[in-house]
């Protein structure tokens, strides 16, 4: 690492996909075994894309699901080390979603399973409290609309 080396900035972009299930409002979180990881899918724009085409691609490809964009919810930011040392300074817009088609069996093998959660199993089942507060604002925007 070396310290006079500023910081590389990355962005990403993904959603909180929800529905309404038999017992309420239900998220899609994609989760891995090794890691006892759930969370919100997301990932980095390819050449090109908007920050909402990047959203939408990240949510198709990570969960097998198609979606629309809802409104905006919010970003976060957080800093992180990469393999060899490099500092990084990342931050991720969230907008929330409903899926219009697809099939979760079709997600891609980023994740070993993605879920179907009542909301608030899902906040309590999420690894990172930052993407729990994305959720939190996602679902009060769901209950305004209703």
């Amino acid at each position: 690492m070396n310290p006079t080396r500023p910081a590389a900035r990355l962005e990403s972009a993904g959603g909180v996909v929800y529905r309404e299930g038999p017992g309420g409002t239900e998220v899609l979180l994609c989760g891995r075994t090794s890691q006892s990881l759930w969370a919100l899918p997301k990932g980095m724009p390819e050449v090109g894309e908007t920050r909402e085409q990047t959203a939408l691609r990240e949510v198709s490809e990570e969960t097998g699901l198609e979606a629309v964009i809802r409104e905006y919810i919010c970003d976060i930011e957080y800093w992180f080390f990469l393999t060899g040392g490099e500092r990084c300074h990342k931050t991720v817009y969230y907008y929330l979603m409903t899926h219009t088609g697809g099939d979760i069996s079709r997600h891609d093998s980023e994740f070993d399973d993605v879920q179907w959660f009542p909301a608030l199993d899902a906040l309590g089942t999420m690894t990172h409290q930052n993407e729990v507060r994305v959720v939190e604002k996602g679902l009060s925007m769901v209950a305004g609309q209703t």
